[in-house]
């Protein structure tokens, strides 16, 4: 089974068709997406993901405020809500769903404000209160997390102590970075400084207990030429393949 997450920044906009192609090139069977909106190209990407063979959608976008960066999954099979809508807060960046596949699991998606929202630690408190009180069998988050480790997800100081202490909470509940389990130490990076084009990991993957072992490959891909670090999107993609 493969399971693909992307920030497509902006709702996709005139980089639609090229996202939409390059999603169809890695043959998902799952995809989530962050930064979709309520707007027309976004719309055209759902109904190609459709047209793919992933016609169970759910999405968090407000009708009343279309142009506000949300989330998306869709999905070769039905997806079940498990009351994940309303979990962290801001709302419209968290999505929990239950994925009915031959061998089922929990998928959350998750858009972590950066730090000068000035939301960012509220919410990360909220994932770990969620993943504390988990009931939900084998388990994968996949998110832009605004996060990673000190030193090493990183080409200039810009994580802290409280990612850091995020990071190893979400270790010690049993969630591992799937990443790091499958590549160790080596570094890599999905989404470069404007200004100082300096790279950070800040999208992660991270599998429970119950559906590490279930994790056989995870790769970051930028979706363009081959060696280049840009693509369709700001965000590289994750690109993660997971047994049954």
């Amino acid at each position: 089974m493969r399971i693909v997450f992307w920030n497509i920044r902006a709702g996709g906009g005139v980089r639609v068709p090229a996202i939409g192609r390059r999603l169809g090139r890695w043959a998902p069977d799952l995809v989530a997406l962050c930064e979709y909106r309520g707007s027309e190209p976004s719309a055209r990407l759902a109904a190609a993901l459709r047209e793919m063979g992933l016609p169970h959608q759910r999405t968090t976008v407000d009708p009343r405020r279309p142009t506000v960066n949300r989330l998306l999954v869709a999905s070769r099979w039905p997806l079940v809500d498990l009351g994940g809508r309303y979990g962290p807060a801001p709302a419209g960046r968290w999505l929990l769903s239950g994925v009915a596949a031959p061998a089922p699991f929990a998928l959350g998606a998750m858009h972590i404000p950066n730090r000068v929202e000035g939301t960012k630690d509220r919410f990360q408190a909220g994932v770990l209160r969620l993943l504390r009180d988990w009931r939900h069998g084998p388990g994968l988050l996949l998110g832009d997390t605004n996060s990673g480790l000190p030193g090493i997800d990183e080409e200039a100081p810009a994580f802290g102590p409280r990612e850091a202490r995020w990071m190893a909470a979400l270790d010690r509940l049993g969630w591992a970075d799937a990443f790091r389990r499958l590549h160790g130490g080596a570094r890599a990076y999905t989404w470069y400084s404007p200004n100082g084009a300096n790279g950070f990991r800040i999208d992660h993957a991270f599998a429970n207990r119950d559906l590490s072992a279930r994790v056989v490959t995870m790769r970051y891909d930028w979706g363009g030429p081959p060696g280049r670090r840009r693509g369709p999107s700001d965000h590289a993609a994750i690109v993660l393949d997971l047994e049954g």
